[in-house]
C-alpha cells in the first residue's frame, strides 16, 4: 500500500452553481481552501491500491511528512492512516473519524482524524478531505488525570481501582509458569485509630507514609503494593511455590513492621492483621481473591492470628452482609418479635420474672439464630436500633399484661444490653423514656449485662449503673464465671443478681469441678449479699440440686422455652402460687 504525492496544480474545476453563476476570476483553488484551514488537512484520491496525495496545507506538511518522525514509527502510521484511507473511501459512509497516534520529538502524538468525500473533479474521481486536530494536550490531561483516579495521593501506591488495573495487566501481560498461581495478602493496620485520635491527622498520616516504604521494601519483582482502604494495604504476589511463597512474604512484612515508628517524641509499634488468599489459577477473578483477602483479615483481627482463606468464608461474609441488610429491613418494618422465658423462685416454684429475648423469623432467610443477628448488628452498628426497640417492647408487654390482669402483676422482666450499645447509645435515657411511656415503676425492669461491658470501660460503666439505680432498676450480671470480674468491681457496683452461665450449671451433676464451681459463686453472692440465677436447668434433678445449694431463682427448658407474649402471660397464671418444683 503506498502514497504518492501529487502537485498543488489541479485540473480545472466546473463553474460553481448557484444563483449567480461564479466566475473563473472568483474560483479558489484547493491549496488556498487548506491554507485557511488551521490544523492538518489535505485533498488525496485513490488510484487502483494506491492513495494518492494532492494539496495539502503547512500545518500537514510539519506533523506528518516531517524528518524528525521516526522512521520505524512513520511507516507503521502512514500504513493505519493508508488502510483508513482506502477503506473509506471503497466504504459508502460520507464520513468518518478516528483517531492516530504517532511519536513525535517530545513524545506520543494524537490526533483526531476526520475524512469526507468532495465532489469529483474531472479525470481524478472523487476526492477525499482529510483534517487532522492535535488532541496530544487533552490526551496528556487525560492520562494525568487517570493516573490521579488510580493512586492514593498520600503514599503514591495504587488505590482499590489502581490495584485491580495493575493485577490485571500482570496477568494479562506477564510470563506465568504452568502451575504459577497468584494470592493477595492483606494488611489492616490494627491501632491507627488511636493514633489518629491521640496524636492527630497529621500524625496518622505519616504513620501511614513510613508503613508503604517499609512495605514497598518487602515486595519481589512484579509483585504489587496498593493502599485499598484508610488503614488496609494489599501486595499481589505470584507464587510459583504456593502457599510457602504467601508465607514468606508474609514474615518479611512481619520482621518490616516490627521495629517501632518514631512519630513526634514517641515511638510506636505497628500491629497489624494479616490476611492471605491463594488464587487456584491465573484464571480466576482477581477482585473474588481480593475479597477472600479481606474475608480472611477479618478473621485474623478477632483471632491475632496470620489467616488463610479457607472455603466457605467469603460465603459466610455474604451471609451477614445479606443478614445485615434484611435486619436493618425488619427493625423499619416492625418485623421483629419478643420472647420470654420465665425465670423462677426456686424455693416456691413461682414465675418470679421473665427474660425478653429477640427472634426472628425473616420471609427469605427463615428463622434467624440471635447468635448470628445480634452479632452482625453489634458489627454494624443496628444494635443500638435493636436494643432501644427491646426495652420499648419489653416495657409495653408489661404495660399490656397490668392491663390485661387488672392491675401490676407481681412480677418483672430482664432486657439484656450488649457492651456496644452501652459504649454508643444513652441507655439511661432509653430506659427512662421506657418507663415513662409505658407507665410502669422501673423495679419491674432488669437490665443484664456482661462482664465484658464493664472491663471495657469500667468508669462509663459505672455511671451508667448508678444512673439505672436511680430509676429504680435492678442490675444483673450476665454469664458469670466466664469473664474477667473481680472481686473489687462486684463490691463497688451496684449489681443486685449474678446469673451463673449455663455452661457451669447444666453439667454440675456429673462434674465435681463445676459443681465445685456453682457452690464458691452461691458463698460469694451470699457474702455480698447478692441474689443468684442459674441458667441452663434441663433436668428436675438439676433443678432439686440447686434448690438445696440455697439457689434463688433459675431458668431453663425444664420450666419452660422463650414463648410468644400471650402464651408467656397464660404461663404465669398457670403457676401463680405454684409451690413446687
Amino acid at each position: 500500500m503506498s502514497v504518492r504525492h501529487r502537485p498543488d496544480k489541479m485540473p480545472d474545476a466546473e463553474a460553481l452553481h448557484g444563483p449567480k453563476a461564479a466566475r473563473p476570476a472568483d474560483r479558489v483553488g484547493d491549496s488556498q481552501w487548506l491554507a485557511a484551514i488551521p490544523h492538518p488537512a489535505a485533498i488525496l484520491h485513490v488510484e487502483g491500491d494506491e492513495l494518492v496525495v494532492g494539496s495539502v496545507n503547512d500545518a500537514y506538511l510539519r506533523n506528518f511528512r516531517s524528518a524528525r518522525m521516526n522512521p520505524e514509527t512513520s511507516v507503521a502510521v502512514r500504513a493505519e492512516w493508508c488502510r483508513r484511507m482506502i477503506s473509506f473511501a471503497r466504504s459508502k459512509k460520507t464520513a468518518e473519524s478516528f483517531e492516530l497516534r504517532k511519536d513525535g520529538g517530545l513524545g506520543p502524538e494524537y490526533f483526531h482524524c476526520t475524512v469526507g468525500r468532495l465532489p469529483a473533479s474531472g479525470a481524478i474521481g472523487e476526492r477525499l478531505l482529510f483534517t487532522a486536530l492535535d488532541r496530544t494536550s487533552d490526551r496528556v490531561i487525560e492520562r494525568n488525570l487517570r493516573r490521579e483516579l488510580l493512586s492514593d495521593g498520600l503514599t503514591a501506591l495504587p488505590n482499590r481501582t489502581g490495584f485491580g488495573e495493575e493485577i490485571d495487566d500482570r496477568l494479562a501481560n506477564g510470563t506465568w509458569p504452568e502451575k504459577a498461581q497468584f494470592g493477595i495478602i492483606a494488611i489492616d493496620l490494627s491501632r491507627f485509630s488511636r493514633v489518629n485520635e491521640s496524636l492527630g491527622p497529621m500524625a496518622g498520616d505519616e504513620l501511614l507514609i513510613t508503613v508503604a516504604k517499609r512495605l514497598k521494601s518487602t515486595l519481589r519483582q512484579g509483585d504489587v503494593l496498593a493502599r485499598i482502604g484508610g488503614n488496609d494495604f494489599a501486595i499481589f504476589a505470584r507464587l510459583n511455590n504456593g502457599l510457602s511463597d504467601a508465607l514468606h512474604i508474609v514474615e518479611r512484612i512481619k520482621e518490616a513492621l516490627n521495629q517501632p515508628i518514631k512519630l513526634s517524641d514517641l515511638r510506636i509499634r505497628v500491629d497489624c492483621a494479616i490476611g492471605c488468599a491463594l488464587a487456584a489459577s491465573i484464571d480466576e477473578e482477581p477482585d473474588d481473591v481480593v475479597r477472600k483477602a479481606q474475608a480472611a483479615v477479618k478473621i485474623a483481627k478477632r483471632s491475632g492470628k496470620i489467616e488463610i482463606y479457607r472455603n466457605g468464608v467469603l460465603k459466610e461474609a455474604q451471609r451477614r452482609f445479606s443478614v445485615e441488610s434484611r435486619l436493618r429491613d425488619a427493625l423499619a418494618q416492625g418485623a421483629l418479635k419478643l420472647a420470654f422465658q420465665p425465670l423462677i423462685d426456686l424455693q416456691t416454684g413461682e414465675v418470679s420474672g421473665f427474660e425478653a429475648l429477640t427472634r426472628w423469623n425473616d420471609p427469605d432467610l427463615g428463622s434467624v439464630s440471635p447468635t448470628e443477628f445480634i452479632a452482625v448488628a453489634e458489627e454494624s452498628g443496628l444494635i443500638t436500633s435493636l436494643g432501644r426497640w427491646a426495652a420499648y417492647e419489653a416495657a409495653q408487654t408489661l404495660s399490656r399484661w397490668d392491663a390485661k390482669f387488672g392491675q401490676p402483676l407481681p412480677v418483672g422482666v430482664n432486657v439484656n444490653l450488649s457492651p456496644i450499645q452501652m459504649a454508643r447509645d444513652d441507655v439511661a435515657s432509653m430506659f427512662e423514656e421506657s418507663l415513662r411511656f409505658s407507665g410502669i415503676a422501673g423495679d419491674r425492669l432488669t437490665a443484664e449485662l456482661t462482664e465484658s461491658a464493664i472491663v471495657a470501660d469500667p468508669e462509663k460503666a459505672r455511671k451508667l449503673l448508678f444512673a439505672l439505680k436511680d430509676l429504680q432498676m435492678s442490675l444483673a450480671m450476665d454469664d458469670f464465671g466466664t469473664g474477667y470480674s473481680n472481686l473489687a468491681s462486684l463490691h463497688s457496683l451496684p449489681i443486685d443478681i449474678l446469673k451463673i452461665d449455663r455452661s457451669f450449671v447444666t453439667s454440675m451433676l456429673e462434674d465435681r469441678d463445676k459443681q465445685v464451681i456453682v457452690r464458691t459463686i452461691l458463698s460469694l453472692a451470699d457474702s455480698l449479699r447478692l441474689n443468684v440465677t442459674a441458667e441452663g436447668i434441663e433436668t428436675q434433678e438439676l433443678a432439686h440440686a440447686l434448690q438445696d445449694l440455697g439457689c434463688w431463682q433459675g431458668q431453663g427448658y425444664y420450666f419452660a422455652k422463650p414463648m410468644p407474649e400471650s402464651e408467656a402471660y397464660d404461663y404465669w397464671r398457670a403457676r401463680w402460687n405454684f409451690e413446687t418444683i
